[in-house]
């Protein structure tokens, strides 16, 4: 085989390959499950990558089909001449790409908790210096503005908006907060340390960028009765906090009154929040405006 024709065939393989990874970004995009793997912030530009790809695979076939042989070049990156050696070369893309398609598109879950290890305390470093929610530190006034706003409430609502937020400032005023009721929805999590049928974790996935920087993490519950809910169930927690010793960490803890399954949400991870304190209101807004509305 002449070496333009060995040029061609791989222009017309790596065509296949853009057109292939096109179409499955578009599938993704059509089928609404791209936030099963990155963050909404960068969901609107990957929505766009179907048409450059597009573009480029055309480009590659065009070349590969009409391109002069004196044009034709492996642009100083030498191509495999074998069999094995192209196949081990494509290999790398064509896996995780039929992996894409074949496998089901679903959120994380338990699995992927026990691999990365399930956070129970707050995601940010310092700690309160006072009863008050008051802090010196310019990097935890936000925490605690939040914390004053949620304890004002008499029922502590965790909105997937400001979930991590939230957390975070119950986390860093634990004292304040214990005997406080909260309600909270997430999956039901064991890991194997977890003996107790009673026990628990109430967990999300953080996710900042894609799922690859996926976060576990949630908040320990204790029931009076056996639960046996298996893992990823998703439910909704209501109780009262109270401060709890989990592997020698003083972390906060929720005293179920209730565990009640639900379905899960159409996006099941959360998001860091810009301004928690501006979505706090918003969200009570809306909620005012939902209450006026029926």
């Amino acid at each position: 085989m002449s070496e333009a024709r060995v040029i061609r065939l791989h222009y017309l393989l790596r065509a296949a390959l853009l057109l292939a990874f096109a179409l499955y970004i578009a599938h993704l995009a059509q089928q609404d499950t791209l936030h099963y793997y990155i963050a909404p912030k960068l969901a609107r530009w990957v929505r766009l990558c179907p048409v450059p790809l597009a573009l480029m695979a055309l480009a590659l076939a065009v070349q590969a089909f009409y391109g002069k042989g004196s044009a034709l070049c492996d642009c100083e990156h030498r191509l495999p001449r074998s069999f094995v050696k192209s196949t081990a070369l494509y290999s790398l893309f064509l896996f995780p790409l039929l992996l894409g398609f074949l496998l089901p598109d679903q959120a994380l879950g338990s699995l992927a908790a026990d691999k990365k290890g399930i956070i129970l305390s707050n995601l940010g470093d310092g700690h309160p210096e006072a009863s008050a929610f008051d802090t010196s530190d310019p990097y935890q006034q936000e925490f605690a503005e939040l914390a004053r706003q949620l304890y004002a409430q008499p029922v502590i609502p965790v909105y997937p908006a400001i979930f991590s937020e939230t957390f975070g400032a119950i986390d860093r005023y634990k004292q304040q907060f214990e005997g406080k009721d909260i309600a909270v929805t997430g999956f039901l999590y064991r890991d194997g340390t977890h003996t107790d049928p009673a026990s628990f974790a109430v967990s999300r996935f953080l996710v900042q960028c894609c799922t690859a920087d996926a976060t576990p993490f949630g908040m320990l519950v204790e029931a009076d009765t056996t639960i046996s809910l298996p893992n990823d169930t998703w439910v909704e927690v209501r109780g009262k906090l109270q401060i709890a010793d989990y592997q020698g960490q003083e972390v906060i803890r929720i005293k179920a009154v209730s565990v009640t399954p639900v379905s899960a949400p159409s996006t099941p991870y959360i998001y860091t929040s810009p301004d928690s304190i501006a979505a706090w209101h918003q969200l009570l807004a809306a909620q005012e405006a939902a209450k006026m509305a029926k």
